[in-house]
């Protein structure tokens, strides 16, 4: 009998994702990993085979700025998977230009927050059936910078913004991924379903891809030992694996020290957290109906 559990994680394929993966499948794990490359998808399943052989490792496509291709892979991965042990949404982007995508949003919104809430939408069953479970989210401490949270107006602002102004907007992603955690593990508490997540901390790996001189700092910040992904891929699993986490809900917990953390305060209501899931629950109603693949 395979009594592997099964660990579906999206942003595996680089940086603290990839540590995290890779770490996971040492953990005995059968991974699930949704990726958009299919090249960069089979380089990771050639890693993690020498990593740790014999480990299964299955690749979803999907592009995770189309909320549409988001709800397919989420059906796809729960008709696989008689079962889902563990679902980390880790994928994040951090934008330094303003872009929309297809379906009108902007797309680190879609990316960081939305992409998250629908995938866990549509294996929210699975994970329920599975249980004992754990939903894992990557936030970030960056979302003490968000300044404001409107739900209604915020998951469809495309205003423009500048290299400068894009940290707030950011933030407030991230804000929003802690809020939708505290929520779903309201909405959870009792199922067996633990809903965590993290800081990861500063992370140098893939920073502002977007910025010319990226490269350099990435490679001098390495040098000094300065935003070691180690430090993310840590925190996730633990939150994935450990036993003192199989209870958690709605926690939000520090890199390096699992330090538990507090929403920031304009987040952290449960009527403002409410008001942001209903809100993204209307705004994403025809994508996660059963025909509107």
């Amino acid at each position: 009998m395979n009594t592997r559990p099964v660990i579906v994680m999206t942003g595996a394929t680089n940086g603290m994702g990839r540590l995290a993966a890779l770490d996971l499948a040492r953990h005995g794990a059968r991974l699930g990993i949704v990726a958009r490359s299919r090249r960069k998808a089979d380089a990771m399943r050639q890693e993690i085979e020498q990593a740790a052989p014999g480990t299964p490792v299955d690749v979803f496509l999907a592009d995770l700025s189309l909320l549409a291709e988001v709800r397919r892979a989420g059906q796809e991965i729960a008709a696989h998977y008689p079962r889902i042990d563990v679902l980390i949404n880790n994928a994040g982007l951090h934008a330094f230009s303003q872009r929309t995508t297809s379906e009108g949003y902007a797309e680190m919104t879609a990316v960081n927050y939305l992409a998250p809430w629908v995938l866990t939408d549509a294996l929210r069953d699975r994970l329920m059936t599975s249980a004992p479970a754990r939903i894992v989210t990557v936030a970030s401490r960056a979302s003490l910078r968000a300044g404001s949270i409107d739900p209604v107006k915020d998951l469809t602002d495309t205003a423009d913004f500048t290299r400068l102004g894009s940290g707030p907007l950011y933030g407030r992603t991230k804000l929003m991924d802690i809020m939708f955690t505290q929520e779903l593990g309201r909405q959870l508490q009792g199922t067996g379903v633990a809903v965590t997540c993290c800081c990861p901390g500063f992370n140098a790996t893939g920073l502002g891809r977007e910025l010319p001189f990226a490269g350099a700092l990435e490679k001098a910040l390495t040098a000094l030992n300065i935003g070691n992904p180690r430090h993310g891929a840590d925190i996730i699993v633990k939150l994935a694996t450990a036993p003192e986490f199989a209870d958690s809900t709605g926690g939000y917990f520090a890199a390096r020290t699992t330090k538990p953390l507090q929403c920031p305060e304009i987040g952290r209501g449960e009527a403002v957290q409410r008001a942001l899931w209903e809100s993204t629950a209307e705004l994403t109603l025809d994508i996660r109906r059963p025909h509107s693949a």
